[in-house]
Protein backbone atom coordinates (compact mmCIF):
# COMPACT_ATOMS: atom_id res chain seq x y z
CA UNK A 1 0.00 0.00 0.00
CA UNK A 2 2.81 2.41 0.81
CA UNK A 3 4.60 1.88 -2.51
CA UNK A 4 1.71 3.15 -4.72
CA UNK A 5 1.14 6.04 -2.32
CA UNK A 6 4.84 6.95 -2.44
CA UNK A 7 4.77 6.88 -6.24
CA UNK A 8 1.64 9.05 -6.31
CA UNK A 9 3.22 11.50 -3.85
CA UNK A 10 6.37 11.60 -5.98
CA UNK A 11 4.30 12.30 -9.10
CA UNK A 12 2.40 15.09 -7.37
CA UNK A 13 5.65 16.61 -6.11
CA UNK A 14 7.14 16.46 -9.62
CA UNK A 15 4.14 18.32 -11.05
CA UNK A 16 4.36 20.93 -8.28
CA UNK A 17 8.10 21.35 -9.00
CA UNK A 18 7.39 21.95 -12.69
CA UNK A 19 4.75 24.52 -11.79
CA UNK A 20 7.27 26.13 -9.46
CA UNK A 21 9.60 26.58 -12.43
CA UNK A 22 6.71 28.10 -14.37
CA UNK A 23 6.00 30.57 -11.57
CA UNK A 24 9.66 31.62 -11.60
CA UNK A 25 9.26 32.51 -15.28
CA UNK A 26 5.99 34.31 -14.52
CA UNK A 27 7.83 36.38 -11.90
CA UNK A 28 10.55 37.26 -14.41
CA UNK A 29 7.98 38.25 -17.06
CA UNK A 30 6.11 40.29 -14.50
CA UNK A 31 9.27 42.17 -13.47
CA UNK A 32 9.98 42.98 -17.11
CA UNK A 33 6.39 44.09 -17.69
CA UNK A 34 6.32 46.33 -14.62
CA UNK A 35 9.67 47.90 -15.55
CA UNK A 36 8.48 48.49 -19.13
CA UNK A 37 5.20 50.02 -17.92
CA UNK A 38 7.01 52.35 -15.52
CA UNK A 39 9.49 53.50 -18.19
CA UNK A 40 6.72 54.05 -20.75
CA UNK A 41 4.55 55.91 -18.25
CA UNK A 42 7.18 58.22 -16.77
CA UNK A 43 9.59 58.66 -19.69
CA UNK A 44 7.06 58.82 -22.54
CA UNK A 45 3.75 59.58 -20.79
CA UNK A 46 2.29 56.46 -22.35
CA UNK A 47 0.22 53.99 -20.38
CA UNK A 48 -1.76 50.91 -21.28
CA UNK A 49 -4.75 49.57 -19.37
CA UNK A 50 -4.16 46.16 -20.95
CA UNK A 51 -0.55 46.01 -19.75
CA UNK A 52 -1.46 47.12 -16.23
CA UNK A 53 -4.23 44.53 -15.99
CA UNK A 54 -1.80 41.90 -17.27
CA UNK A 55 0.42 42.73 -14.28
CA UNK A 56 -2.47 41.94 -11.93
CA UNK A 57 -3.33 38.74 -13.77
CA UNK A 58 0.29 37.58 -13.69
CA UNK A 59 0.46 38.36 -9.97
CA UNK A 60 -2.65 36.22 -9.39
CA UNK A 61 -1.07 33.36 -11.37
CA UNK A 62 2.20 33.77 -9.48
CA UNK A 63 0.50 33.54 -6.09
CA UNK A 64 -2.09 30.87 -6.85
CA UNK A 65 0.26 28.57 -8.77
CA UNK A 66 3.24 29.27 -6.52
CA UNK A 67 1.72 28.70 -3.09
CA UNK A 68 1.79 24.89 -3.36
CA UNK A 69 5.40 25.06 -4.55
CA UNK A 70 6.40 27.33 -1.65
CA UNK A 71 4.83 24.93 0.87
CA UNK A 72 6.47 21.92 -0.75
CA UNK A 73 9.88 23.59 -0.58
CA UNK A 74 9.35 24.84 2.98
CA UNK A 75 9.61 28.45 1.86
CA UNK A 76 6.41 29.48 3.60
CA UNK A 77 6.34 31.87 6.53
CA UNK A 78 5.64 30.18 9.84
CA UNK A 79 6.09 30.81 13.53
CA UNK A 80 8.56 28.38 15.05
CA UNK A 81 8.45 29.83 18.56
CA UNK A 82 6.70 26.78 20.05
CA UNK A 83 7.26 24.27 17.26
CA UNK A 84 11.04 24.30 17.68
CA UNK A 85 10.65 23.06 21.27
CA UNK A 86 8.40 20.11 20.38
CA UNK A 87 9.64 16.53 20.31
CA UNK A 88 9.89 14.88 16.87
CA UNK A 89 6.58 13.12 17.57
CA UNK A 90 4.95 16.41 18.62
CA UNK A 91 6.21 18.10 15.45
CA UNK A 92 4.80 15.28 13.36
CA UNK A 93 1.39 15.60 15.04
CA UNK A 94 1.37 19.36 14.43
CA UNK A 95 2.39 18.80 10.79
CA UNK A 96 -0.36 16.22 10.21
CA UNK A 97 -3.05 18.37 11.86
CA UNK A 98 -1.85 21.43 9.91
CA UNK A 99 -1.96 19.52 6.62
CA UNK A 100 -5.48 18.26 7.33
CA UNK A 101 -6.69 21.74 8.25
CA UNK A 102 -5.12 23.23 5.12
CA UNK A 103 -6.79 20.56 2.98
CA UNK A 104 -10.18 21.32 4.56
CA UNK A 105 -9.78 25.07 4.06
CA UNK A 106 -8.57 24.60 0.48
CA UNK A 107 -11.51 22.34 -0.40
CA UNK A 108 -13.84 25.00 1.03
CA UNK A 109 -12.16 27.70 -1.10
CA UNK A 110 -12.56 25.47 -4.17
CA UNK A 111 -16.26 24.99 -3.45
CA UNK A 112 -16.78 28.72 -2.97
CA UNK A 113 -14.84 29.73 -6.06
CA UNK A 114 -16.43 27.36 -8.59
CA UNK A 115 -19.69 29.33 -8.67
CA UNK A 116 -17.74 32.57 -8.85
CA UNK A 117 -15.79 31.34 -11.89
CA UNK A 118 -18.89 29.91 -13.58
CA UNK A 119 -20.80 33.15 -13.11
CA UNK A 120 -17.92 35.10 -14.62
CA UNK A 121 -17.73 32.69 -17.57
CA UNK A 122 -21.49 32.63 -18.17
CA UNK A 123 -21.68 36.43 -18.53
CA UNK A 124 -18.41 36.55 -20.53
CA UNK A 125 -16.98 38.94 -17.95
CA UNK A 126 -14.30 41.21 -19.31
CA UNK A 127 -12.47 44.23 -18.04
CA UNK A 128 -14.80 47.19 -17.43
CA UNK A 129 -12.05 49.52 -18.67
CA UNK A 130 -11.66 50.36 -22.36
CA UNK A 131 -8.65 48.51 -23.72
CA UNK A 132 -8.66 46.04 -20.84
CA UNK A 133 -8.22 42.29 -20.98
CA UNK A 134 -11.23 40.15 -21.99
CA UNK A 135 -12.03 36.70 -20.55
CA UNK A 136 -11.67 37.65 -16.91
CA UNK A 137 -13.06 34.23 -15.99
CA UNK A 138 -9.76 32.70 -17.07
CA UNK A 139 -7.82 34.45 -14.34
CA UNK A 140 -10.60 33.68 -11.86
CA UNK A 141 -10.31 30.00 -12.76
CA UNK A 142 -6.84 30.09 -11.22
CA UNK A 143 -8.50 30.22 -7.79
CA UNK A 144 -9.89 26.65 -7.77
CA UNK A 145 -6.85 25.45 -9.73
CA UNK A 146 -4.41 26.94 -7.22
CA UNK A 147 -6.27 25.55 -4.23
CA UNK A 148 -6.63 22.19 -5.98
CA UNK A 149 -2.85 22.08 -6.36
CA UNK A 150 -2.56 22.95 -2.69
CA UNK A 151 -4.82 20.00 -1.78
CA UNK A 152 -2.70 17.66 -3.91
CA UNK A 153 0.52 18.99 -2.43
CA UNK A 154 -0.78 18.54 1.12
CA UNK A 155 -1.95 15.00 0.35
CA UNK A 156 1.56 14.17 -0.88
CA UNK A 157 2.94 15.82 2.25
CA UNK A 158 0.65 13.69 4.43
CA UNK A 159 1.87 10.53 2.69
CA UNK A 160 5.47 11.54 3.44
CA UNK A 161 4.63 12.43 7.04
CA UNK A 162 2.84 9.15 7.69
CA UNK A 163 5.75 7.17 6.23
CA UNK A 164 8.31 8.76 8.56
CA UNK A 165 9.76 6.45 11.17
CA UNK A 166 8.87 7.25 14.77
CA UNK A 167 12.17 7.59 16.66
CA UNK A 168 11.06 5.71 19.79
CA UNK A 169 9.24 2.75 18.22
CA UNK A 170 10.83 2.48 14.78
CA UNK A 171 7.35 2.26 13.21
CA UNK A 172 5.82 4.67 10.75
CA UNK A 173 3.18 7.13 11.93
CA UNK A 174 0.55 5.32 9.84
CA UNK A 175 1.47 1.96 11.38
CA UNK A 176 1.44 3.45 14.89
CA UNK A 177 -2.03 4.92 14.31
CA UNK A 178 -3.42 1.56 13.12
CA UNK A 179 -1.76 -0.25 16.04
CA UNK A 180 -3.26 2.24 18.51
CA UNK A 181 -6.70 1.92 16.89
CA UNK A 182 -6.50 -1.88 17.11
CA UNK A 183 -5.50 -1.67 20.78
CA UNK A 184 -8.45 0.63 21.45
CA UNK A 185 -10.81 -1.77 19.65
CA UNK A 186 -11.63 0.62 16.78
CA UNK A 187 -10.35 -1.63 13.98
Amino acid sequence: MQQPLSKAAGGIEAVIDRLGSLTAWIALIMIGLVATNVILRYAFSFGSVWAQELEWHLLAALILLGMSYALQRGDNVRVDLFYARFSPRGKQVVDVVSALLLIAISVHFIQLSLGYVEQSRSIAEASPDPGGIPYRWLVKSLIPLGYGLLVLQQLAHLVRLLQQKHPATGTTAGTAAVTTAKEDGHV
